[in-house]
């Protein structure tokens, strides 16, 4: 609870991944700026030795740490841990380099983009207090009740605090939009689009949700396979408009019939192929379920008939119907047994509902 205060929670896994991708490059980027600079302006002998040293270590953690699978799951602590060690050592890089004068003191920069990216406002904020506290170690020869000195450290402090706020505040947008975009997708892809019901997949992840629920806690729950006995009269005599309208017409019935709650999902209904139907009705047994599916059959049976260019079909249902634990111990087995007995509704002519065998 303690770390969920410091540490952004909304963080996902996949994101999660994503950032410690991310991490690592920077991580890399580092030791190049550090290397480069080694190269480039040649310090002397001791300051080469201590930046060596430096980036030996540093590489032996990023190693060890990151590809090494020394914490194999992603989590914004293990991010905390690296910003840390990424802090310790560019502060070791800048006490042999010029200490806060160094050139190289910007890339405190890194650590403040990461933090905030990932961690989140407050770990952030904690990220540029304890960078200041190494500004004020490296510039202790300065004085540190000094005017002069105060004056310098407000100037490197404040473009990192506004480069945390800018960073967060991007990073908090861009998530809540992609967090509406991510929703909106799977809603699409979840959702039939002529009756606005879920589709297959989608009807097949509350199915095992629901399926997990009852083998945990030993709970009934029935599945429901509806078959329009009327579809193919109907676009073949009236037209495939028609069609669509006896789809929705179907929905609207069995929806008519099924447990609603504001507050937690109940049962479920889905479009299952062209003209069938399942319903998901969890802790509900199923000769509890019969009773249901009959008034489901009854409300369709007595609904307006389908009409078009002066031809008339009245729409009739096939109802199979199979729970758990009665007709299976696994999902699968659960809806085959329904689909049968749909068939065999189907079979026995029409308009009807059938209880699968045991």
């Amino acid at each position: 609870m303690q770390s969920q205060l410091i540490f952004d929670p909304t963080l996902t896994a996949e994101e999660l991944r994503g950032f410690a991708r991310t991490v690592a490059e920077i991580e890399w980027l580092l030791l190049m700026l550090v290397l480069l600079y080694q190269v480039v302006l040649t310090p002397d002998e001791e300051t080469g030795a201590a930046l060596a040293m430096a980036m030996f270590f540093f590489a032996a953690f990023v190693l060890s740490f990151r590809y090494a699978n020394f914490y194999r799951s992603e989590s914004p602590s293990k991010i905390a841990i690296e910003t840390w060690v990424m802090i310790i050592f560019i502060t070791w890089v800048l006490a042999y380099t010029g200490g806060a004068d160094s050139l190289l003191s910007q890339l405190y920069m890194l650590v403040i983009i990461v933090s905030a990216l990932t961690l989140g406002k407050v770990a952030t904020l904690l990220q540029v207090g304890l960078i200041t506290l190494c500004y004020i170690w490296l510039g202790q020869p300065e004085g540190l009740l000094s005017l002069p000195f105060g004056t310098k450290l407000l100037a490197q402090i404040s473009p990192m605090l506004l480069v945390a706020y800018i960073t967060t505040m991007l990073s908090a947008d861009i998530r809540v939009a992609y967090g509406r975009t991510y929703v909106h997708m799977k809603r699409l892809s979840e959702t039939d689009d002529l009756t606005g019901v879920l589709n297959s997949r989608g009807f097949m992840q509350a199915a095992a949700q629901t399926f997990q629920q009852a083998e945990r806690y030993a709970l009934p729950f029935s599945i429901v396979m509806i078959d329009s006995d009327s579809l193919k009269s109907v676009n073949d005599t009236l037209g495939h408009e028609a069609g669509d309208r006896l789809l929705k017409l179907t929905v609207q019935c069995i929806q008519q019939e099924l447990r609603k709650s504001p507050v937690r999902q109940l049962d479920v209904i889905a479009r299952y192929g062209g003209d069938e139907f399942l319903l998901l009705l969890p802790e509900t047994p199923s000769s509890g379920a019969v009773g249901v599916a009959e008034r489901i059959r009854k409300a369709i049976e007595s609904s307006h008939p389908i009409t078009s260019h002066g031809k008339t079909v009245a729409p009739t249902v096939s109802i199979g119907i199979a729970g758990y634990p009665e007709h299976g111990t696994d999902l699968e087995s659960i809806m085959n047994k329904a689909d049968q007995a749909m068939y065999a509704s189907k079979a026995g002519g029409k308009n009807r509902v059938t209880l699968a065998s045991a």
